[in-house]
């Protein structure tokens, strides 16, 4: 899917709340510098070194490889593009405010976009995941605060009225806290807003959004920040933001943090190179290049050295998992959704990095030109202060060297669709 496809123009007895469709009146969001700075790194940036394909736009190829393997990717597209238009209300300003008082993104249904598009990649269904349904579910989980009797009452101290909605949120509603990535259910709204299971990122995400509910209804009468736990046990819980320390500052999650941290979880749970032999999810998809395409050879080396028993062995099962359509298993990766990750990742232009781990994962697709100019883009907007970033600009060397040599190859077209031998291998991912 190209980047142009995706932009697109008494307290106790409340009154009935508004549809979240009518929020749009009170968010507040410009699409223009955030949306722009996005559809710039989308697009590659300066693609025009050597080999870059002397600047032509690079795109995002999900949607339109699969579509060419004959899957439908209508409300995949669909998805996404719900995604970039919450993005596009991200301004500078509103990307850095606190969770806890949000502006212009609507995050929730943002949360919900990234859900409905991966259920679409892995699912083949017929129907979208209803969005819709769950954001009229999570207004209801906001306004059953009230409705259950946890309004403290009026001119009740800030600690409280946040210990009530503790109470209200993890005990009357059993929302719980699941740890690990073993199941990506916990990363997705929709799931846990049905089985009350989720990460320390859903759950922020959930308190933060009946905060927004309480403060349009008026009851909040203090500054509320939301602290984010970095263990493993802690829930997210509310404070009084006059009591702030200076301590808190890492735990204080922002808009845009908070979507960078749910498509980095997604990317890590499924990627399809799990061998964690280098502690870099890109290091350990070059590894595995050494036995996927565009290899001539078992005999040759990372570039970081000779690769142990153990790894060429990781490296090959890796790949002989992708060339059987293995996919949807989190401890082997799933391809689809990892790309989609990426591609959102992009479209939050968070990190240059995300250009390369995109370009690793496009190398194993078999998409060479289009990986060359992303690996072009990242080396022009990147400096390196530490070894590992040392040893990965390495191999971003070796796996653009890689390339160039296959797109030189006799017979190589650049009308050859990878697409549909990627995708085909298997028909379907289970």
């Amino acid at each position: 899917m190209s980047c142009a496809a995706v932009w697109v123009p008494s307290p106790c007895s409340p009154s009935p709340v508004p549809p979240r469709h009518r929020r749009g009146r009170w968010r507040r969001g410009s699409a223009s510098s955030s949306s722009s700075s996005a559809f710039r790194a989308c697009a590659g940036g300066d693609a025009s070194g050597d080999g870059g394909g002397g600047g032509r736009p690079a795109r995002m190829v999900l949607h339109d490889s699969l579509e060419g393997a004959g899957v439908s990717t209508e409300h995949a597209r669909a998805a996404r593009e719900g995604f970039a238009k919450q993005v596009g209300r991200l301004t500078r300003l509103d990307a850095e405010t606190s969770i806890a008082i949000s502006r212009g993104a609507d995050l929730a249904r943002a949360a919900l976009c990234v859900a409905a598009e991966d259920d679409s990649l892995v699912s083949h269904s017929s129907v979208p995941l209803p969005v819709e349904a769950f954001v009229s579910r999570l207004d209801d989980l906001s306004t059953g605060f009230l409705a259950d009797g946890y309004l403290p009452p009026a001119g009740a101290p800030p600690q409280v009225f946040l210990d009530h909605l503790d109470r209200y949120l993890y005990v009357h509603k059993g929302f719980r806290r699941k740890n690990g990535s073993s199941d990506g259910r916990a990363i997705y709204l929709h799931s846990v807003l049905t089985c009350r299971l989720g990460s320390a990122l859903m759950l922020s995400l959930i308190y933060s959004e009946i905060l927004k509910m309480l403060r349009l209804y008026g009851l909040l009468e203090f500054n509320v920040e939301i602290f984010f736990p970095h263990d493993l046990n802690s829930l997210p819980r509310g404070y009084d933001k006059h009591k702030s320390k200076l301590g808190d500052e890492p735990h204080i999650m922002t808009s845009k943090s908070l979507l960078v941290e749910i498509l980095k979880t997604l990317k890590n749970t499924f990627w399809p190179f799990q061998s964690n032999q280098s502690g870099s999810l890109f290091l350990n998809a070059v590894s595995a290049n050494q036995h996927g395409p565009g290899n001539v050879g078992d005999n040759q080396t990372t570039p970081h050295g000779n690769i142990s028993t153990i790894e060429v062995a990781a490296a090959k099962a890796a790949q002989h998992r992708l060339m059987r359509g293995v996919w949807t298993n989190v401890r082997f990766g799933d391809m689809r959704r990892a790309l989609a990750a990426c591609e959102r990742l992009i479209l939050l232009n968070h990190d240059p990095r995300e250009l390369r781990d995109y370009a690793a994962l496009l190398y194993h697709c078999g998409y060479y030109e289009d990986c060359l100019q992303y690996l072009a883009s990242y080396q022009t907007a990147v400096h390196w202060n530490n070894p590992l970033e040392i040893m990965e600009d390495e191999a971003v060397n070796t796996l653009r060297a890689r390339v160039s040599l296959i797109l030189a190859e006799d017979g190589w077209s650049s009308r050859r669709s990878p697409a549909t031998s990627y995708w085909t291998k298997n028909s379907e991912p289970w």
